[in-house]
């Protein structure tokens, strides 16, 4: 593992929550960059020429971005260093974001929206490593975490709020709105993250991806994380396109009207924790897999809503629930099983199927789309059946409690 020249028995307390809200400030932006672009789908895409297909790339292409650099990142950070990688990566996003917002082709504004995500894929895990070897390890590491996480949450709100507010100026706004929060992260981050003093081995990929796959909790874990957040974009895209297409909704209010998809988590992360060491992770990741199950199908059995609090609310309400119960769950019970040394390179596996899950999940969305939002729902309802089925019938075990 780095060894860093500021060890955290040196670094003061004032200075610890500096450098973490430095690194939680860019999962901020990484979350941000997830719902910056959501709701300036449909103006988008009729801006640039664009189908249903072709403008959901400008989501799906950020995680494509991230998921396929993910796991070059630890051999990357191997040759460089965590300092020098983390703070590559932001200036390179700031400038995709600034082409983004310039792009005059759908082409052009994919692939600034695919680096990006390969620089999300730098930063993200690689904050989460500086954290875990310059803050104690108990409860202090805890708490780290869990701001860490807690930004997250809160930069995908932000992230939906200033796509409605962005998009009634011009979409433009959007791809941009990033740039100076990373500038500014930039310019804290040369100053406060610590130097390395010694490059962190690079795991052996094919033998990491070997002994993952042997271990059945984090196969589990994978792709129940990686249907329900297939599940939960998808259904985003669908209600986009429903509210501003066919109810002809203004950006700011199909924004607002998508905020019972996002805030329960933010306000549920402090407990998550609480939740469980009382439920246990398979509990919680049975629930909440069934859940967002139950927000899809209920959906597709209702037929077309008439109004937004029968039609829309229930089903945003439901799959937001299935993230509020087994968002931690995941996590944890993701690397509960693995030794210690070996989670450094088990995370961005992980992280890898969570991103698979969206790249693979919007595509056939968008395209179902073509034929009515039926059939858009009906795939999202045999994705999130399938993420309930695999939790359901995990055999009891250890990690039904808390790990």
């Amino acid at each position: 593992m780095t060894t860093l020249s500021t060890p955290a028995s040196s670094r003061t307390g004032a200075g610890q929550r500096a450098l973490l809200f430095v690194l939680a400030g860019n999962m901020l932006i990484d979350a941000l960059e997830v719902s910056v672009m959501l709701v300036a789908l449909p103006a988008m895409g009729r801006d640039l020429g664009l189908s249903t297909l072709g403008s959901q790339w400008a989501m799906s292409g950020f995680a494509a971005g991230f998921a396929a650099l993910l796991l070059l990142g630890p051999r990357l950070v191997a040759r460089w260093g965590r300092r020098r990688v983390y703070l590559a990566a932001l200036p390179v996003f700031i400038a995709a974001s600034l082409v983004g917002g310039l792009a005059h082709e759908g082409v052009l504004l994919i692939v600034t929206r695919v680096v990006k995500g390969m620089c999300a894929a730098l930063t993200a895990p690689t904050g989460l490593a500086i954290i875990s070897t310059t803050i104690r390890p108990g409860a202090e590491q805890r708490r780290a975490v869990s701001v860490y996480s807690l930004f997250g949450a809160a930069g995908f709100t932000a992230g939906l709020l200033s796509s409605g507010a962005l998009t009634e100026l011009s979409w433009r706004w959007n791809p941009v709105f990033p740039a100076p929060v990373a500038l500014l992260l930039l310019a804290a981050g040369a100053r406060l993250i610590p130097r390395d003093t010694a490059p962190p081995p690079a795991p052996a990929l094919r033998t990491t991806l070997a002994g993952l796959l042997r271990d059945a909790a984090f196969r589990r874990s994978a792709v129940c994380a990686a249907t329900l957040n297939g599940t939960y974009l998808g259904l985003l895209l669908v209600l986009t396109h429903r509210l501003a297409d066919q109810w002809g909704w203004s950006s700011w209010r199909t924004a607002l009207a998508f905020l019972p998809a996002c805030v329960p988590l933010a306000l549920a992360l402090p407990f998550a924790g609480r939740m469980v060491a009382r439920f246990g992770t398979e509990r919680l990741i049975r629930a909440g897999s069934c859940a967002a199950a139950l927000g899809c199908g209920t959906a597709l059995l209702t037929g077309a809503p008439t109004t937004y609090a029968t039609g829309v609310l229930p089903a945003l309400l439901l799959v937001e629930a299935g993230f509020v119960l087994s968002f931690a769950a995941l996590n944890l019970q993701a690397t509960a099983g693995i030794a210690a040394e070996r989670r450094a390179a088990a995370v961005p596996v992980y992280q890898t199927a969570v991103q698979l899950g969206a790249v693979l999940a919007l595509p056939v969305t968008a395209v179902a789309l073509g034929g009515g939002h039926r059939g858009a729902l009906a795939f999202l309802t045999a994705l999130s059946a399938t993420g309930a089925l695999v939790a359901c019938t995990a055999r009891p075990g250890g990690s039904g409690a808390a790990p």
